[in-house]
C-alpha cells in the first residue's frame, strides 16, 4: 500500500480549502503520532496553515477529530451508495456491498483505530457523532432492502431495530479486528459480515 493512502483519507472536497486541509493534515499527524500525541502544532504544520486558521474552524483538537470522522463515514456511505445496483440478486448485491464497505476502511489502517476507538473516547460528542453515523449505515440498508424495486425480498418490511442490530455486529467485528491487530485482514470479514446482513434480510420477522 502507498504509505500516502494510509496517511491522507479522502474528504468532502466541497469543503473550504481550509478546513479540508486541516482534516487532512489531521489524517497525516494521527497516522505519524497516534491520536493521544498528536498536538495542534502537528495539525497546523501538516496541514501548512496558521494555529489561528486552526482555531477559526475547530475549538479544539476533539472537534478536528469529530469533523475528520464525519468526513471519512460521507466517504464510505458515498462508496457504499455507488455500489447498490438493485438489478443484481441481492446475494450478490450484499457481498459487493460487504466487500467495498471493507475495503474503504482497509485503506487506512491507522486513522482506522482512531476513528473506530479513540471518538469513543470523546465523551458523548463522540458517542453521539458515532451513533449518528450508525443511523446513516441503518437507514441505506433499510432503503436498500424495503425500497428495492421488483419483487419483496421480504413479507414484511426490514425494521429499523433489524437494521441497527446488524450495523452493530458489523461495527463489533471491526473493532475486534482492531483490537486483535488484524486490521490487514479486514477482507475475511466479508464472509462473516455478509452472512449476518443475509441472515436478517431473510428472517421474517
Amino acid at each position: 500500500m502507498n504509505p500516502t493512502d494510509t496517511a491522507t483519507p479522502p474528504t468532502d472536497m466541497l469543503v473550504p480549502e481550509h478546513r479540508r486541509r486541516l482534516l487532512e493534515g489531521m489524517a497525516r499527524a494521527v497516522a505519524a503520532h497516534g491520536y493521544p500525541d498528536t498536538t495542534i502544532a502537528d495539525i497546523v504544520r501538516e496541514a501548512g496553515v496558521s494555529r489561528r486558521t486552526f482555531y477559526e474552524h475547530f475549538g479544539s483538537k476533539a472537534d478536528c477529530l469529530i469533523a475528520l470522522y464525519e468526513a471519512a463515514s460521507r466517504n464510505a456511505l458515498q462508496e457504499l451508495r455507488a455500489v447498490i445496483e438493485p438489478q443484481l440478486d441481492w446475494q450478490t448485491q450484499v457481498e459487493r456491498a460487504m466487500r467495498t464497505y471493507f475495503a474503504v476502511l482497509s485503506r487506512n489502517p491507522v486513522l482506522l483505530r482512531t476513528l473506530f476507538i479513540e471518538i469513543l473516547g470523546l465523551g458523548p460528542h463522540g458517542l453521539s457523532v458515532r451513533r449518528r453515523v450508525n443511523q446513516q449505515l441503518a437507514d441505506l440498508l433499510l432503503e436498500a432492502v424495503n425500497e428495492r424495486p421488483g419483487p419483496r425480498l421480504r413479507k414484511s418490511p426490514l425494521m429499523p431495530t433489524m437494521a441497527t442490530a446488524v450495523v452493530g455486529g458489523i461495527n463489533e467485528l471491526v473493532l475486534q479486528a482492531i483490537e486483535q491487530d488484524r486490521v490487514d485482514a479486514l477482507h475475511t470479514l466479508v464472509e462473516p459480515a455478509s452472512a449476518l446482513l443475509r441472515a436478517a434480510i431473510a428472517a421474517d420477522f
